[in-house]
């Protein structure tokens, strides 16, 4: 590595240092660098998870994203809305192997209004006070707002007040208009995925970044992405994680419509990531993404600027209907954990300690 990265690398990564890294770093170097950057915002070497649970209340999505496998459309014979009290025996499994969050999210169902989700929030929060709601991404939030009539700030201050906690960051992608208009043309775009996050923030609810790698987007777009992420952290300091994973392409139609797009390596993952710890210098908490990239590269992650193993996941079913079915529990996480020399703790959404092993 040239001394001229060396000496950036002492104060913001810049655009150009960020792409540097990316094309010339070797992953010994990065490895270094990710780590000691993680060390400066855990020097305890704590690395934690939750134990939690996905639920999708429904798979009906007018969105048609091509790079996803598991939405349906509202006539389709397997499209299904859950009945409460099915989410309430989902919720009761978790209760049951010591959960503390649900993260919540469906398709973008086009007959679902504020009223819905506001009785879905309170009928959780009320029957499960001790469970985080950690739910509904950017996408759902617009569309709430826009077949309701009512501005985006209206719906998360009502789905707040009935005990919505936090917004995940689904829905990023590559925060590029040109990569969003190919994989994803009726989604909305990078400017309005943003204000759903600051609108949030400014309401004082806390969100996570995300971003999916690896179909056709350049270097400099995950570069753009990244910008926009670490702009609007230094605004409103509103959100609590980063994590990020690479596309998983099976059953797609966007690896139908584009046979180039090659599966990710690990290397590319554990590179990205590493730069990820240097340039998002305001973001506290990274996760890694055992869940498309295995228990073992999952591991090698924590070595890459990851401080985080993310949720034992009891159930998801988005990553595993496009073919990743990698599965972890909380006890094969310490083992990991343990394995390379740091501290494993379980935590709650907001990333307070719950419980040391």
């Amino acid at each position: 590595m040239t001394k001229k990265i060396e000496l950036d690398l002492k104060k913001r990564l810049s655009n150009e240092d960020a792409l540097y890294l990316i094309k010339n770093a070797s992953l010994l170097e990065l490895s270094q660098l990710a780590s000691a950057k993680k060390l400066e915002f855990h020097p305890e070497k704590l690395t934690t998870f939750i134990v939690d649970r996905n639920i999708n209340y429904t798979n009906v999505c007018w969105v048609d994203c091509k790079f996803c496998a598991f939405y349906r459309h509202k006539k389709d014979e397997d499209s299904y809305v859950l009945k409460f009290d099915e989410i309430d025996k989902k919720i009761d499994e978790l209760l049951a192997i010591g959960g503390t969050q649900i993260l919540f999210q469906g398709g973008v169902h086009p007959n679902l209004k504020i009223d819905y989700y506001e009785d879905l929030v309170n009928h959780i929060h009320t029957k499960y006070p001790q469970i985080t709601i950690h739910g509904f991404s950017s996408i759902e939030i617009a569309f709430i707002a826009k077949v309701s009539k009512i501005s985006k700030l209206e719906v998360l201050k009502r789905l707040q007040a009935k005990g919505l906690s936090s917004v995940p960051g689904a829905g990023a992608e590559i925060l590029s208009d040109r990569v969003r208009d190919i994989i994803a043309p009726k989604k909305m775009d990078t400017q309005e995925w943003l204000e759903v996050h600051r609108t949030a923030h400014n309401i004082g609810m806390k969100t996570t970044a995300t971003m999916m790698f690896g179909t056709v987007e350049t270097d400099e777009e995950i570069i753009e992405h990244w910008e926009h992420l670490r702009k609007l952290q230094d605004e409103t300091g509103g959100f609590r994680a980063f994590i990020m994973w690479s596309f998983q392409g099976e059953n797609t139609k966007l690896l139908e419509e584009h046979p180039e797009i090659k599966p990710q390596s690990s290397n590319r993952y554990l590179k990205l990531l590493a730069v990820a710890r240097l340039y998002l210098d305001n973001f506290v908490n990274l996760q890694s993404s055992w869940v498309t990239q295995g228990s073992y590269i999952g591991q090698m992650a924590l070595k890459f600027g990851a401080n985080d193993l993310g949720s034992t996941m009891m159930e998801e079913n988005v990553v595993k209907a496009a073919g990743a079915v990698n599965r972890m529990n909380q006890d094969e996480m310490i083992r990991l954990i343990k394995d390379i020399g740091e501290f494993p703790a379980k935590r709650d959404t907001a990333y307070n300690i719950i419980e040391r092993f």
